[in-house]
């Protein structure tokens, strides 16, 4: 199966919403919603279910992007993407002190990181030729 730009784009739009939909600075979120939940005193089946969509789209994401990237490629994804936040900061596109600004910016490359991770055995396979499997014992 080939990847296109497209295919991309939808992977990126689908870690997105995960990841804003599980929490975002504007009060509209997974998170937000349980904590008001907490607040009342009484959690409805609602939250519980949207919790476990969630935690099956995280565990979906995280495993396809472990696999694909491993734990080494994770970290140098993650600390290439630490020096772009420095990076803004450092040409003052982005202020420390502004926490929901530094908040949207840290969930877009979040995305992005698992964007990645769901495409990379697509990349892979292009440049090099070799397919990542899963390993499957056989008795």
């Amino acid at each position: 199966m080939n990847l296109t730009s497209s295919g991309v784009a939808i992977r990126f739009l689908f870690a997105l919403l995960l990841v804003l939909l599980s929490y975002n600075p504007s009060g509209y979120s997974y998170f937000h919603w349980l904590y008001r939940s907490f607040d009342l005193e009484h959690i409805t089946p609602y939250v519980v279910i949207a919790g476990i969509i969630l935690a099956i789209g995280w565990g979906i994401y995280l495993k396809a992007t472990l696999n694909s990237l491993g734990l080494i490629g994770i970290i140098a994804l993650a600390a290439l993407f630490a020096c772009l936040v420095w990076l803004f900061i450092y040409w003052g596109f982005l202020s420390v002190e502004n926490i929901s600004a530094m908040a949207w910016v840290i969930e877009i490359l979040l995305a992005s990181l698992l964007a990645v991770g769901m495409c990379w055995s697509h990349f892979t396979r292009r440049m090099s030729g070799q397919v990542d499997v899963d390993e499957i014992e056989q008795k």
